[in-house]
């Protein structure tokens, strides 16, 4: 057995050329990608489980001692490929939506003195919250459309300022429970519904603080290119939602840094490649 395992393998190598090498690469960087923009999901989850499935129903169905089983595989394998878009049918639409928004970048111009100014009258709103422990949630709306999450809530065309975003999440008022929208340099609206997030980074968090407002600012950042920034109602914590991702724990002292990072010192329309060289730069380290 091991003999005629190492002989094939001796056969594939003696005629390997860069062609064939070529092929491999590009195999492995398809897989590579895949796995990428699943990550934090359960798609990756649901698809260890059918990698596995599929390992064990093509080593069954190739012995030959069980002809029934092979026969039953062979004719409903077409279904279960049907199937398979159907199971990931929220995962691919996620990949294809973080596919479409590479490339839309903020251009440095677009971060003006007075989106400086909004900027530290959020984190100077959620210094104050924190420290009362209100609670809230804030959204940055950025290049993807938030209309139709902005519909749901109380439309405002507020100013930004620390008073307003205070009141506004004031224990007990009509507001309080909501996201507030913050777009073209305005309060768009206020009691605003997110979308709950459907990935598993939350359900793997042991801790009480991460809510239905965390699951709420991941959420967001998961349907568009939206920054949520999020404080716990029990514990006063800061954390920031953004790509897909949820930054816990920020330090007050770092939220405006980490905030004026998001929309500046970023180049316009960066290309597909140069993106993709940043996630192989980020993924080496």
């Amino acid at each position: 057995m091991i003999n005629n395992l190492w002989n094939y393998l001796l056969f594939i190598f003696e005629r390997a050329d860069w062609l064939s090498v070529f092929d491999i690469l590009l195999v492995a960087t398809i897989v590579f990608f895949v796995l990428y923009l699943l990550r934090d999901t359960k798609a990756l989850v649901l698809l260890r489980g059918v990698l596995f499935l599929i390992l064990v129903i093509s080593l069954l169905s190739s012995l030959r001692v069980l002809p029934a089983f092979s026969w039953v595989i062979t004719n409903t394998l077409p279904t279960l490929l049907l199937a398979i878009p159907v199971i990931f049918a929220p995962e691919i639409r996620r990949v294809l939506e973080r596919l479409g928004r590479t490339g839309s970048v903020f251009s440095p111009d677009q971060f003006t003195t007075e989106m400086e100014k909004n900027i530290q009258g959020v984190v100077q709103a959620a210094r104050r919250i924190a420290e009362r422990k209100y609670g809230g949630l804030i959204v940055f709306s950025r290049l993807d459309s938030l209309h139709a999450y902005i519909e749901t809530g109380v439309q405002l065309k507020a100013s930004i300022s620390p008073e307003t975003l205070i009141q506004i999440f004031f224990p007990k008022t009509p507001l309080h429970d909501g996201a507030v929208i913050i777009s073209e340099n305005v309060i768009t609206a206020a009691g605003c519904v997110l979308p709950l997030s459907a990935s598993g980074v939350l359900e793997s968090s042991p801790e009480r603080s991460m809510g239905l407002r965390h699951r709420a600012a991941l959420g967001i950042a998961e349907e568009s290119d939206a920054i949520a920034v999020v404080i716990s109602e029990e514990t006063g914590i800061v954390s920031l939602a953004y790509d897909g991702k949820l930054d816990k724990y920020v330090p007050l002292d770092e939220l405006q840094g980490k905030l004026n990072g998001f929309f500046q010192h970023e180049p316009v329309q960066k290309s597909l490649l140069s993106r993709l060289s940043t996630l192989f730069q980020g993924t080496l380290k």
